[in-house]
């Protein structure tokens, strides 16, 4: 529990006796994430991501806080055991958004930096059954959040890898029927009532145009 009051007092105080100022202005960033499927039962039991990766820029202000714009895409496929007949394909998740966060560097190497991502995704779920109903690609088109953690270390005036924590969310309540399945399989009530998250964990990089310490 120690670590966890540690990090939080990071987040409120500067601690400007411990760090140096790092001026970093505009950054190019990608993050690959492994997304776990929660939240929705039907969701967590059914769909398994398989990647999450977003592309975006960046521009920090002399505060530490930032803003940027990219786009995203997600994969989840089809766990076979989990459905009551056979089915193949995945869901396919793209978005555009744009990033509020706030960034510390702490040192020369280590900084964390804690967003929110946020826009609208387009959603299309690619089976064979859907696919035998015409109704190929099951399209859905919800409001997407991001919010995330990362700590980055530097790798050189230019560059860092960080780590990511995050959880995404979609503002719609997966069915299984929007595999083409002719059945929810016993997904009902509270079941499938909550909205799709997943929680996401993973690596990024990032490329800094202008890098400049006082």
């Amino acid at each position: 529990m120690r670590k966890y009051w540690f990090i939080l007092i990071l987040f409120i105080f500067p601690l400007d006796n411990f760090a140096q100022t790092t001026d970093i202005r505009h950054t190019y960033n990608l993050d690959l994430t492994l997304p776990n499927s929660m939240s929705n039962k039907a969701f967590e039991d059914i769909m398994q991501g398989l990647v999450n990766a977003s592309t975006y820029y960046q521009y920090t202000f002399k505060n530490g806080f930032n803003l940027g714009a990219g786009i995203r895409y997600a994969y989840f496929t089809i766990n076979e055991f989990r459905v009551p007949e056979p089915v193949s394909g995945g869901l396919h998740s793209g978005a555009a958004f744009l990033k509020l966060g706030w960034q510390k560097f702490f040192n020369e190497t280590l900084a964390l930096d804690f967003g929110v991502k946020a826009g609208y995704s387009q959603n299309y779920f690619l089976t064979n059954l859907n696919d035998s109903i015409g109704a190929n690609p099951f399209q859905v088109n919800a409001i997407y959040a991001e919010p995330a953690l990362s700590l980055i270390l530097m790798a050189d005036e230019r560059t860092s890898f960080r780590f990511y924590l995050g959880y995404g969310m979609q503002d719609f309540v997966f069915l299984p029927s929007m595999l083409g399945l002719s059945t929810n399989g016993g997904y009902v009530g509270d079941k499938i009532k909550s909205k799709s998250g997943y929680l996401l964990c993973g690596f990024g990089f990032s490329f800094y145009f202008s890098n400049k310490q006082e």
